[in-house]
């Protein structure tokens, strides 16, 4: 993809811009479909060899600690037909744009533009994707940028049943975080109350740490997802701390916008307390690396675990 919605690290990419007991148990029911829990096998897979991780050159806190292998010339130019602007054939399965539509949804009296993959009522599991600076819907529906790994969160929501938003996000600010918590409301009532993933790529981790400060939003919430955002210092006095909200962040190791240490010591404090936390290193990976190499499904099953 051009630089508009580019990979590589500059601050002006796209992608510099997602109360247990009970609850969470009813919602570990909804997210996989085999009868119990304990034996659910969560998503069924979707191209895994090209998408799963790869080597992993380390791990710690029983898997939840990962260093991923990462090689610019492998995967990306052997990876891409045209480097950073569109992936193999084999990378995608367009069939699933058939369940695709942009559409305009009022959130408290706000427009907001979506584009939906998968059906807008009864959906097993809810996923919402926010860009970053200089993106818009489009970043996150594009089949055949990011190596397609957008493709495949497409045709592992409509193949379990679930549904994918792609909001475009107007504002990295109070007003935006508000409009996506509104989105995770709505889409919540519409799919009675089943689980919803909000995942955040780089600058909009802005938005996923305002909606972390809405206790009713945090409620229709069973995960988040940080990829290559910025670290919240205050993150342990919000609602979603306090309802220890599973998190699962993602980071270049090489990231010049967002430091990965930076991350990865809020990852410690949380994991320190005993929080649900998941923390996926691509080493030598750059600012743009974990919107193309977060394995979605990896992250969707092991936020259903939890």
């Amino acid at each position: 993809m051009a630089r508009l919605f580019g990979e590589q690290g500059s601050p002006s990419l796209a992608v510099s811009t997602i109360v247990f007991p009970f609850r969470r148990l009813l919602l570990a029911v909804a997210f996989f479909s085999a009868a119990s829990v304990a034996q659910a096998q969560a998503l069924k897979p979707f191209k895994d060899e090209l998408f799963s991780y790869g080597k992993v050159l380390q791990q710690n806190d029983d898997g939840d600690d990962l260093t991923v292998d990462y090689q610019e010339l492998r995967d990306i130019n052997e990876r891409d037909e045209i480097p950073e602007r569109r992936v193999k054939r084999a990378y995608v399965s367009l069939g699933v744009k058939s369940e695709q539509v942009n559409e305009t949804l009022d959130i408290g009296g706000r427009s907001l533009d979506v584009t939906r993959v998968g059906p807008d009522r009864g959906a097993a599991f809810t996923v919402i994707f926010i860009h970053g600076r200089g993106g818009d819907r489009r970043l996150g529906t594009n089949d055949f940028s990011f190596g397609g790994n957008f493709n495949r969160l497409k045709n592992l929501a409509v193949a379990n049943g679930g549904v994918y938003y792609a909001p475009s996000v107007r504002s990295f600010d109070t007003s935006g975080a508000a409009d996506i918590a509104g989105l995770v409301r709505q889409v919540s009532e519409r799919s009675g109350g089943r689980p919803v993933v909000l995942a955040c790529a780089s600058m909009g981790s802005f938005i996923c740490w305002g909606v972390s400060r809405d206790p009713s939003a945090v409620a229709a919430l069973s995960g988040m997802m940080v990829m290559g955002g910025v670290s919240d210092p205050d993150f342990t006095k919000s609602a979603a701390f306090k309802a220890k909200l599973p998190m699962y962040f993602s980071h270049g190791s090489r990231d010049s916008v967002y430091p990965a240490e930076s991350q990865k010591a809020l990852y410690r404090t949380l994991k320190a307390q005993g929080y649900p936390t998941r923390f996926v290193l691509f080493e030598s990976g750059s600012h743009g690396t974990p919107v193309r190499m977060t394995d979605w499904r990896d992250a969707l099953n092991w936020i259903g675990r939890h």
